[in-house]
């Protein structure tokens, strides 16, 4: 099975160019903002973008498209009226997503701060019902990913058990997954840098969201180390995670359906090239090392 690796891709000039920058850095999947991750009013998508996008898509074999919600959206705030923008905004980003034919949309819970978790949990679920009520997702390959977060305190998808108590809550409501974050991984306190600490994780994500559940990894480096909840993302290899984690993952049978996303940051140009080609590289087995001479 062929592996899906790619980028988060600018969408300057029109959404479907990020499919011809995907191709040009050698990426064959994509994650995208379908709007500004920080302002709550979106600009609207041209529907001949959206056409040649589904074109791209198919002539040149990229996907699954990943839409990644805006940073705004908290489905779980204790005000009223930031949860109700967060709803309608939500409820836009399903819109495009399904306009524009994407299999998935990544969504961080939100914070439940001046809440509790009990009462977080059930405003996240009940906002998320209610974003995606009525639009036309069935009979479509359209899929939410609840993301696991960092582990800052009062973040809702702290660890594996918390986002898989929300996909259970919405399982019945409305389709949805999971998406695992390597950095948010490392830094919530998993070990997925040693074998042995890599394979208990796995058993955790086992016994929790569940394999199958898992659609995409974002794969991140880290700046911060293991424990410290710093969301602070770093180019694959140089950081506090390092090569043979991504590796490994990339291995991994558990996952072979996945898509590998890197976000990783762009400092110079050539960046989001550089780091598929650091994942893709990753493919190729070791060469055993030859024996040497006593």
């Amino acid at each position: 099975m062929v592996r899906r690796i790619g980028v988060h891709l600018g969408t300057s000039g029109g959404v479907s160019n990020a499919i011809e920058r995907a191709r040009v850095i050698g990426a064959n999947t994509l994650q995208i903002f379908s709007s500004s991750p920080r302002m709550w009013r979106p600009s609207p998508i041209d529907p001949q973008q959206t056409e040649r996008m589904r074109a791209l898509r198919a002539k040149f074999d990229i996907g699954p498209l990943v839409i990644h919600t805006s940073y705004l959206v908290n489905l779980c705030s204790q005000s009223a009226e930031v949860r109700a923008k967060s709803i309608a905004a939500f409820r836009g980003e399903i819109e495009r997503a399904l306009a524009l034919a994407a299999e998935y949309l990544v969504l961080h819970p939100g914070s439940w701060k001046g809440l509790t978790r009990h009462q977080g949990l059930q405003l996240a679920a009940a906002s998320i019902e209610k974003a995606i009520d009525a639009l036309p997702w069935q009979g479509t390959s359209f899929t939410i990913l609840i993301e696991n977060t960092a582990g800052s305190e009062c973040s809702l998808g702290g660890n594996f058990e918390r986002v898989a108590e929300l996909v259970a809550l919405l399982r019945n409501h409305a389709p949805v997954a999971v998406c695992l974050d390597t950095c948010h991984t490392h830094v919530s306190g998993y070990d997925i840098v040693t074998e042995e600490g890599y394979a208990e994780t796995m058993r955790q994500v086992a016994a929790t969201v569940t394999f199958a559940a898992v659609r995409v990894w974002h794969c991140n480096d880290a700046k911060a180390a293991r424990g410290s909840r710093l969301d602070r993302h770093q180019h694959i290899g140089e950081g506090t995670i390092g090569l043979a984690p991504f590796r490994r993952l990339l291995h991994d049978p558990h996952f072979r359906h996945c898509a590998f996303i890197a976000e990783t940051p762009v400092d110079e140009p050539g960046d989001d090239e550089r780091n598929v080609r650091a994942l893709k590289s990753l493919l190729t087995p070791r060469k055993p090392r030859a024996a040497t001479r006593s």
